[in-house]
């Protein structure tokens, strides 16, 4: 595995449950051969991924610090 975290929302790999389509993205971020979340928003991307979070029962305060760290992946540094 060359990369650990996805290069979208940085959630290491080893966490990730679903079937990976790609060597770069998590299997939330990339389906059906492209990005689920197509524009270049990080802040609405970050929503989206809070609201996930919670969704899938994540405590709120350890969903924003991920939500936080979003912004450090490879997709968002530009």
């Amino acid at each position: 595995m060359k990369n650990k975290k996805c290069e979208s929302c940085f959630m290491p790999f080893s966490k990730d449950e679903g079937k990976r389509e790609s060597e770069q993205y998590c299997s939330y971020c990339f389906k059906d051969g492209k990005l689920v979340y197509e524009g270049n928003d990080v802040n609405e991307f970050k929503k989206r991924a809070y609201k996930s979070m919670i969704a899938k029962g994540m405590n709120c305060i350890k969903a924003k610090l991920f939500t936080w760290m979003i912004g450090f992946a490879p997709r968002w540094k530009k």
